[in-house]
């Protein structure tokens, strides 16, 4: 037996009801859907009419009803939506003591906010905008009202929210502050732009971004400037930062919070140190590394560091040994902070694995002919992937260290009861 379903009518009150049976097969499904919409939205539109006039279409207009007439129709206008293209006739009125304002479809929209989101979408996970056009009117149909610069007007609006976001209040109980420069190649620049990027995590355990602002290089006074504007705009000292080995971050921060302590990634020095090791030899170097950073104790991380020292000696690389000795204490200092969050502290990954698919994003293609069009691009990027951060492990024990609690070899020295900082404030 053929299946049969009813062809979509409108009611007057423009509920859709069956008027007829028509047969939809499945390959037409969305076509059918797509024309019940465009129907059920044309006679929304003429209701709109029939509301400000106060009568229906061909109706004598009686004593005390509004003023004014129907005036055809204007030009078909396309609107994008996610079901794909609908064309509809905006009515026109004339003679009227107000004018016709349309809740359904307002002047100058092409398409609808559900399309509008995913523009943007589309764009930040890897579509170009010369692919822009081909792509959407293969998922929107051959009517769709899209052109290339669509994108272009969006960059232009997410430079402005970046610029509003810079702006904002900074929360003040931050614990602590992972801070990178992450290198861009952009366009036609003649060298990687350096984005000085900063993650906080707050007292209750979240973490939040907190700064990105471009630079040409990891300098004294570029992170001195973000540092000031994260404290001018309401961030108080954090009891940790961790960064990589640029002397400029850890300059810039003797200037703004010289009270803070260093933390610096141990990824970074461990890569630093086997490269200065032979190929057949790395393996080794690595395993040895991998005691000194796992150490349960700062006392057993120095006698792991001497034991690999005396390896490398041994093995003539000394510089390998030399290296892994440089600026020991800001390799330690997570020891003075809870052993929970070791696994944190140890490394500046929560701001190197956001930029994974920044990287990805900005090498796809040439787009950027300067630094500054791609800084509002990569901040939507990171915006995106703030809302999939996870809170770090017991982040209960973040109100201790925010009351300035201290540990020793990851334990506190004085485990007594702090209250909340919001109950604190009050």
């Amino acid at each position: 037996m053929r299946q049969t379903t009813p062809q979509t009518g409108v009611s007057a009150t423009g509920v859709a009801e069956a008027t007829q049976p028509q047969a939809v097969v499945y390959e037409q499904l969305e076509d059918f859907a797509r024309q019940a919409i465009q129907t059920l939205l044309q006679r929304v539109l003429e209701e709109e009419v029939e509301c400000l006039l106060d009568r229906s279409k061909s109706e004598r207009r009686e004593p005390g009803q509004p003023r004014g007439y129907r005036n055809g129709y204007g030009k078909e206008r396309r609107l994008a939506t996610s079901m794909g293209t609908i064309a509809l006739r905006r009515p026109r009125v004339r003679d009227t003591e107000e004018p016709l304002v349309s809740r359904v479809l307002p002047l100058f929209k092409r398409r609808t906010q559900q399309v509008g989101a995913l523009l943007p979408t589309l764009y930040l996970h890897g579509l170009s905008s010369g692919d822009f056009e081909l792509a959407m009117r293969g998922l929107l149909g051959e009517g769709a009202p899209l052109s290339a610069s669509s994108i272009s007007r969006l960059k232009e609006v997410w430079t402005g929210e970046y610029q509003t976001w810079k702006r904002r209040e900074i929360p003040s109980d931050v614990v602590y502050l992972f801070v990178d420069g992450i290198y861009v190649k952009a366009g036609l620049e003649k060298e990687k732009a350096a984005l000085l990027v900063a993650i906080g995590v707050r007292a209750d355990g979240s973490k939040q971004v907190l700064a990105v602002e471009c630079g040409q290089r990891e300098s004294e006074a570029g992170w001195s400037s973000m540092l000031r504007d994260l404290k001018m705009r309401g961030m108080k000292c954090p009891k940790l930062v961790i960064g990589d080995g640029h002397l400029g971050i850890w300059a810039g921060l003797a200037n703004v919070f010289p009270e803070a302590a260093e933390q610096r990634c141990w990824n970074h020095r461990m890569r630093n140190v086997v490269d200065r090791v032979g190929k057949k030899q790395q393996g080794t170097a690595q395993e040895l590394l991998t005691k000194v950073m796992y150490a349960p104790t700062r006392a057993q991380a120095e006698q792991a560091r001497q034991i690999f020292s005396e390896w490398a000696k041994s093995a003539q690389y000394e510089r390998a040994g030399t290296l892994l000795e440089e600026d020991w204490e800001r390799m330690v200092a997570y020891y003075a902070f809870p052993k929970e969050h070791w696994v944190h502290l140890r490394t500046s990954n929560i701001v190197e694995s956001p930029f994974a698919s920044v990287r990805l994003r900005t090498t796809a293609s040439k787009r950027y002919k300067k630094v500054t069009a791609a800084t509002a691009m990569i901040w939507k990027l990171l915006m995106v992937a703030e809302q999939t951060f996870r809170k770090i492990t017991s982040s209960e024990l973040l109100v201790k260290v925010y009351a300035g609690m201290v540990c020793e070899d990851g334990v506190f020295l004085k485990p007594i009861e702090v209250a909340e900082p919001a109950a604190r404030a009050a």
